[in-house]
């Protein structure tokens, strides 16, 4: 199963038209993160998006666009600084690459945001949305 397969992996998915190129630019000029290979492959078929992954995990990534403000608004330099969140499960829980690896991906809950409690989810982002899709 490859992630670029929407038909098979995202059929109830509602993603975003793909990033542009100067979003792309933006945000790495803008950030000190430097986003994972296959997110960027992602994010260049569909920016974000929601819906589910599979029969049962619900899934909302944000757009590049979104990525840095939502990052500040939820002070996550401040209470986990070494994550980088890029979406949510839609019940209270962030899903953020650790920044240490950049490429593994962690679950932690919004509320007592604390890396100490951050639960690996996977290597890599599509790794990430092939468990979810199994799960």
């Amino acid at each position: 199963m490859k992630l670029t397969d929407p038909k098979e992996l995202f059929p109830n998915f509602r993603g975003h038209a793909p990033a542009t190129a100067a979003a792309l630019r933006k945000f790495e000029h803008d950030s000190e993160f430097r986003l994972p290979e296959h997110y960027v492959q992602f994010l260049q078929q569909m920016n974000g998006g929601e819906g589910f992954i599979g029969s049962k995990e619900y899934l909302i990534l944000w757009p590049v666009e979104e990525l840095l403000p939502m990052n500040k608004a939820y002070e996550v330099g401040e209470y986990a600084p070494d994550l980088f969140l890029f979406g949510s499960n839609g019940g209270g829980e962030a899903y953020a690459f650790d920044r240490r690896s950049n490429d593994s991906i962690v679950v932690v809950p919004f509320v007592g945001m604390d890396f100490r409690l951050a639960q690996y989810q996977a290597a890599t982002f599509t790794e990430f949305i092939e468990h979810l899709h199994k799960s």
